[in-house]
């Protein structure tokens, strides 16, 4: 796995779907489908109209490594950007929601003024209860940026697979764009299908297409299919279990094409509504076409859960886990999970602690398995009703095949004030480093951002749907 640059020819651009321009219209056509749903045909033309938000946003970025270079080699810029944007959210309790966000701006270079580019941006999240047991759903994200560390696009779920909100700010994929101006495009798609047969018992399918694209030849576009069905029946109130497998089908431009397989099997023992203990086993079997090596990894685990207070929930998991490969080649070591999230309106916070491996695919360098520790901290502060404080530190450490090891930190604080219910401002400031045994692969940068942003007040996203759950491996990394 790896960058593309000393490939040459054995690019296999024939495996590489033209998705650039067809992207935003599959997107487009999606969202419009689901504002058109029947239901809405004969709503009034004002209550509709209440159901859109209009913002723009005007932000001014000055950074001393654009492009996370070696400090030697480093480019400093100021980055103007200008987004103007449309949020819809509909929700008709027990039939049908959605949260839908469009954006579309352009991003200028003051010195370097090639470089500058579009940068259209999306997300929807919609579902349709055809009765009260069965639910569709729909989620899309779609993106072209050029940022050198890609943001995580995952969303959070708890131990039990409950969904609990979208991904946290400052937190981004190993993968680094290091060293040269890259664009690239990632269009996700989810359809699934749920069903419950009883308060907590389900069964569910999705299905993921993952498409990334980079137009710089440095970096490998990259195709993921996977195919994913859940399982979670209790017993009794006290005993349950999860049932989990993915299926993936990795589509590469350079490196081996991959056939993935991941199952997972979860008993849960609850004491009472607050306290929970689980046990846990995770296979992985990922195949690649020759020359590349198979391997399996196995991953046992003990955990426990408690839910301190309504609005703060802690979580404790630890095993062990260990990976062989056809070549009689193995990686082991401790796999670990802490976190402790606070979500309340005055203060929030996500505290997590994370061991164990990271498959590293679909992303610009495509790095493979990995061994890993992380942690990531991250709170917001209401210091009155208009202003609000934040601060966010990550670290991770990371062992790659070839005997690669990267340290990377962020670290980075915030504010934001609402000057009008139509108007906030906000001011950012951050650090990032890495450091590796390759050289060429460390960086250091210093950042900061004035934003200004004029929106319709009074949308709230989150429209999720009834009894949503979609079962999640942990550090997964599509």
């Amino acid at each position: 796995m790896g960058y593309r640059g000393m490939k040459g020819e054995t690019m296999k651009s024939e495996k590489i779907v033209k998705v650039r321009r067809k992207a935003w219209m599959n997107w487009t056509l999606m969202a419009l489908f689901f504002i058109g749903i029947p239901s809405f045909v004969h709503a009034d033309i004002s209550d509709m109209l209440l159901n859109f938000y209009p913002y723009i946003t005007a932000e001014e970025e000055y950074s001393t490594n654009i492009f996370l270079s070696p400090n030697a080699n480093k480019i400093d810029d100021w980055i103007t950007t200008v987004i103007p944007g449309l949020k819809f959210s509909k929700l008709q309790a027990g039939a049908y929601g959605i949260d839908l966000d469009v954006s579309g701006g352009y991003t200028y270079y003051a010195k370097n003024h090639d470089f500058s580019y579009w940068s259209p941006k999306g997300n929807l999240n919609a579902w349709y209860a055809v009765t009260p047991k069965l639910t569709f759903r729909l989620k899309d994200y779609l993106i072209r940026s050029d940022a050198a560390r890609e943001a995580r696009y995952q969303n959070l779920y708890d131990a039990e697979g409950q969904y609990i909100g979208d991904t946290q700010p400052d937190q981004y994929l190993l993968a680094t764009q290091r060293g040269a101006h890259a664009i690239y495009l990632r269009n996700v798609v989810e359809p699934s299908v749920q069903y419950r047969f009883g308060r907590e018992n389900l069964a569910s399918l999705l299905y993921r297409n993952n498409i990334y694209r980079n137009k710089n030849p440095l970096f490998e576009d990259s195709t993921e299919n996977t195919i994913n069905p859940l399982l979670n029946y209790w017993f009794d109130i006290r005993n349950g279990i999860t049932l989990e497998y993915l299926l993936t089908f990795g589509n590469f431009q350079v490196s081996d094409d991959l056939v993935g397989h991941v199952a997972r099997g979860r008993y849960t023992h609850r004491v009472d509504p607050k306290l929970s203990f689980f046990g846990e086993y995770t296979f992985t079997r990922d195949d690649f076409e020759r020359p590349g090596i198979d391997y399996d990894a196995h991953n046992p685990s003990l955990g426990t859960e408690y839910k301190f207070s309504p609005t703060l929930t802690g979580t404790l998991q630890g095993g062990y886990f260990w990976k062989l490969s056809d070549d009689d080649s193995t990686t082991r070591g401790p796999f670990f999970r802490v976190s402790l999230i606070q979500r309340a309106q005055k203060t929030s916070y996500t505290l997590t602690g994370e061991g164990g491996y990271y498959r590293d695919y679909f992303t610009s360098e495509n790095l493979g398995f990995a061994k890993y520790y992380s942690a990531y901290g991250t709170i917001n502060h209401k210091l009155t009703q208009r202003l609000s404080v934040q601060l966010t530190g990550s670290g991770n450490r990371a062992w790659y095949s070839g005997n690669r090891k990267d340290w990377i930190w962020v670290g980075g604080v915030g504010a934001s004030y609402m000057l009008f219910r139509w108007v906030t401002v906000a001011l950012e400031g951050a650090h990032r480093e890495a450091r590796s045994n390759v050289e060429g692969l460390g960086y250091s940068e210093y950042s900061g951002i004035f934003r200004i942003t004029v929106a319709r007040p009074g949308y709230q996203a989150g429209i999720m749907g009834p009894g949503f759950q979609q079962g999640i491996m942990g550090p997964r990394t599509y």
